[in-house]
């Protein structure tokens, strides 16, 4: 018997992530299993069962294996995905059956060695951060609950997924518009889906990386650059008007627009947001994370609603949700979700809900992109992941805080704000309608990183200040 206290689990903006066979080993995962198994008997009808779906890393399945026995031991029901499914998928399944919550097997973005579990509320979407305390709370008691056995059934989740994203979206005008798409599932659980959709109906299409390998060769399954350049230089050689990339569990998205240029999530976000304001007239408010574009406090002030900005993680996204009326809320990595639909991300259901604006407004992608940097103004943006250790992560936040932090660069910081992390917005001309420039210090709460945000009128100047950011960083 070994006298080793267990390895800690820390629980980041969206569940629990590790390095395979170092923290993410199955005892590690009946640890957060037992955990999950104690919230639900103690904080939901228990009756309702647990759905629980993985992705297309390694040890995934055998992993979601090991979270269904140790629920069905705790005395709670299972419906157990019977095929690698987009966390989405079970977020909808949770809601649609009413039941008590839904975990999944996924690390996400992270690199091929990378794995970890999520865990979706009731209402079909992220945890609360109320619901996640409970559950550290349990795992730090170890718990680990007993019941009589109950059952674990395999079932199709990824059907009726398809059915609800599509009746979301208008697949009739998508058709009729004729554009062509390349659609790159980066190997993760969206695999197919994209592509039997548009085959279901009658959409021009090209799809890669949809073969399984948890190698994620050459990549990590995150659709920002430098991960998307196949699907760019898939765009430019098949002359598609749009390309689209969803990550490892298909929450997130990215895209390509038709010269091979990349698309990055803020830009997707503000389209969207565009085209449900003056095309679709959904009401509601918007909400956005604390490191994405202002271009959407301008298109939302434009059209009267109220802007909210939260912390940084879907899950206070989520939570908004289900307090009032959002006609789209979104974050910086791509996760974007619609209260009419689902309190939850989906990057399969955004690359339909792109390629229907694209066809109700009769352009491809990137003119819908100039568009919006002509009326709105230039915005352009940047994000640096500096692998730091510890002591260079916390100096960086702590003098990024001191009052006597004034400066970055050459350029004088106007003010500061310290929702998550800490932003500078810096005294630099904006070109006239451009982007107010600011930059974002923030630690990563899942990884050994220090993520370094800017926007800015220009390309040239947001990565003048990325570079003046990275120099404070590292010259402590």
């Amino acid at each position: 018997m070994t006298n080793e206290s267990p390895t800690p689990i820390k629980f980041g903006t969206d569940g629990w992530r590790g390095v395979i066979a170092d923290d993410f080993t199955f005892a590690n995962v009946r640890r957060v299993a037992g955990a999950i198994s104690s919230y639900v008997l103690k904080e939901e009808d228990s009756r309702r069962g647990v759905i629980i779906g993985y992705d297309t890393r390694f040890a995934s399945k055998n992993a979601a294996r090991i979270v269904a026995e140790v629920l069905a031991a705790a005395g709670i029901a299972v419906k157990l995905a019977a095929d690698y499914v987009p966390t989405p998928a079970i977020s909808l399944a949770v809601k649609q059956q009413g039941a008590a919550g839904g975990v999944v097997v996924t690390s996400s973005h992270n690199p091929w060695n990378w794995n970890g579990v999520k865990f979706k509320g009731k209402f079909g979407g992220s945890a609360t951060p109320a619901i996640m305390k409970v559950i550290e709370r349990e795992l730090h008691a170890a718990a680990m609950p007993n019941g009589k056995s109950a059952n674990i059934t395999e079932v199709d989740l990824k059907t009726p997924y398809m059915e609800a994203i599509c009746r979301f979206a208008d697949m009739e005008l998508i058709a009729k518009a004729k554009f062509k798409f390349a659609v790159d599932a980066m190997h993760g659980s969206g695999r197919g889906i994209l592509p039997q959709i548009f085959s279901n109906n009658g959409i021009q299409h090209v799809a890669i990386r949809q073969e399984l390998n948890p190698l994620f060769p050459g990549i990590n399954p995150e659709p920002i650059e430098p991960h998307v350049a196949l699907l760019q230089e898939t765009v430019r050689k098949e002359k598609c008007h749009a390309g689209f990339a969803t990550d490892g569990d298909a929450d997130r998205i990215g895209a390509v627009a038709e010269d091979g240029s990349f698309v990055d999530s803020h830009k997707i976000f503000s389209v969207l947001l565009r085209w449900l304001l003056e095309r679709k007239k959904w009401p509601g408010e918007v909400v956005r994370a604390f490191n994405t574009t202002k271009m959407l406090d301008r298109i939302a002030a434009k059209h009267g609603r109220k802007l909210n900005e939260c912390c940084i993680g879907f899950k206070y996204i989520a939570d908004l949700m289900m307090e009032r009326e959002i006609v789209i809320g979104g974050e910086e990595s791509g996760g974007i979700g619609y209260s009419r639909y689902l309190p939850e991300r989906d990057g399969v259901l955004n690359s339909l809900l792109l390629a229907n604006v694209m066809a109700e407004e009769g352009k491809p992608l990137g003119q819908l992109v100039a568009d919006l940097q002509k009326e709105f103004g230039a915005h352009h943006y940047g994000r640096l992941d500096l692998h730091s250790p510890e002591e260079v992560k916390q100096s960086a936040i702590t003098r990024a805080k001191a009052e006597t932090t004034n400066k970055l660069g050459k350029s004088s910081v106007l003010r500061k704000e310290n929702m998550d992390g800490v932003k500078f917005f810096l005294n630099i001309p904006s070109d006239g309608n451009g982007a107010e420039p600011w930059v974002l210090f923030r630690a990563s709460g899942t990884e050994p990183l220090l993520r370094v945000y800017s926007e800015a009128a220009s390309p040239a100047l947001v990565s003048e200040i990325l570079a003046n950011a990275k120099a404070f960083v590292e010259n402590a």
